[in-house]
């Protein structure tokens, strides 16, 4: 059964899912790659969703850097092994297509792994707005390049003082 409840955020309404194993998704209003709800059950009591929740607002407060909410990412094994990849890129950092392909350990698979990036379905909470265009270009967010440019100046503002 997936869970999900709805909050509020500095980048517009969010959309958290769980499952009773971890958080399985976060997203914006027009998500690109969002499916709808299907049979979820909306429980803002559910004990991730909370955690989540509150670890989303002390991130968004300025006072969280990282998240240690419990995940249950349902993807291919290339998507995991790409996802796992951006929980290691710091906060306040970016990197580009090119460089995350290197560490994921696919050096020539960089439209690949960006594909990959742009079906991560934890939003904010594995990182995926801190890769960027091997120019610096801001590239690719399914939560929107205003999102994803509003996430990287905050985190920069926040990082640098």
């Amino acid at each position: 059964m997936i869970y999900y409840c709805e909050m509020a955020s500095p980048l517009g309404p969010l959309l958290v899912a769980a499952s009773d194993a971890g958080l399985r998704g976060i997203y914006f209003e027009e998500h690109k790659h969002f499916k709808g709800k299907g049979d979820w059950r909306l429980d803002p009591q559910h004990p991730i969703l909370q955690q989540a929740a509150l670890q989303l607002q002390e991130f968004f407060a300025g006072t969280r850097t990282g998240f240690d909410v419990p995940l249950d990412l349902s993807g291919t094994p290339f998507q995991q092994a790409v996802w796992r990849q951006l929980l290691t890129i710091p906060y306040g950092d970016t990197i580009s297509y090119a460089q995350h392909a290197q560490r994921v350990g696919r050096p020539t698979a960089a439209r690949a792994v960006g594909a990959a990036i742009g079906r991560n379905p934890v939003s904010i909470v594995v990182p995926c707005h801190r890769v960027l265009g091997s120019n610096g270009a801001h590239t690719g967010y399914a939560g929107g390049l205003e999102r994803k440019r509003a996430l990287l100046e905050f985190e920069s503002q926040r990082a640098h003082r």
